[in-house]
């Protein structure tokens, strides 16, 4: 690529520019040890219990209501920072991106592939600095199939 044509194409995007080090998730180990037991008891296709699942979450520093079904492939990023109300039904390939807080009222159902995603990047700047918002959806919420709640978003109740 010659001089001018590589000036031209750097002046959007600079990934190497990219610096995520203020963000802290948790501890390297804790997120370790999640990833571990999120293959092995939500990600996957057998269909633990929900009691061990709530347990699993709560151990790992989830806020859990009761009565929680939570589905086989379900994806949660970081346990510490999701809190859920009582009888929430998590739908089978639901990923919850939880960079920020994920608060989820009671009485809520997230449907078949929906995608809750606290994070993004800003593009307008070179650096591609992430964005990281909480998410919240009061109680009886909907969230349809294949949905996607982005980062800031407040759902409220359809009653």
């Amino acid at each position: 690529m010659g001089e001018v044509a590589e000036t031209e194409h750097m002046k959007g995007t600079r990934l190497d520019l990219f610096d995520n080090s203020e963000y802290q998730p948790g501890p390297w180990m804790k997120r370790l040890i999640w990833i571990f037991f999120s293959a092995i008891f939500f990600q996957t296709l057998i269909p633990w219990p929900n009691a061990l699942k709530t347990a699993l979450l709560r151990w790992f520093g989830s806020k859990i209501g009761k009565s929680v079904v939570i589905k086989p492939r379900v994806t949660i990023k970081y346990p510490w920072k999701l809190i859920v109300g009582d009888h929430v039904w998590i739908g089978e390939n639901v990923w919850i991106d939880n960079l920020g807080t994920v608060t989820i009222g009671s009485h809520v159902c997230i449907s078949q592939g929906a995608l809750l995603l606290c994070g993004n990047h800003n593009y307008k700047r070179p650096t591609f600095d992430l964005i990281t918002k909480a998410i919240s959806l009061d109680d009886a919420v909907w969230i349809g199939a294949k949905a996607v709640v982005a980062r800031g978003v407040w759902c409220h109740s359809h009653i």
